[in-house]
């Protein structure tokens, strides 16, 4: 029953100890890449490269 134990609590160490290098990781990448400069921006500048929703480009004539 003991070595059961031991081995079960190995397990949850190992186990601990991933979750903690992935979370370390993740982190990591995250420093490296370039930040945005706000989200505010990135939002705006999203919104207005999409054409605005008025008028359409080529109005539909009738048929001559």
């Amino acid at each position: 029953m003991k070595h059961v134990l031991s081995l079960y609590l190995l397990g949850v160490g190992l186990t601990v100890l991933s979750i903690f290098v992935r979370l370390m990781e993740s982190l990591e990448g995250l420093l490296e890449s370039p930040l945005p400069e706000s989200f505010s921006t990135t939002r705006g500048h999203l919104a207005s490269t999409q054409p605005p929703k008025g008028l359409p480009d080529h109005p539909s004539r009738g048929v001559q």
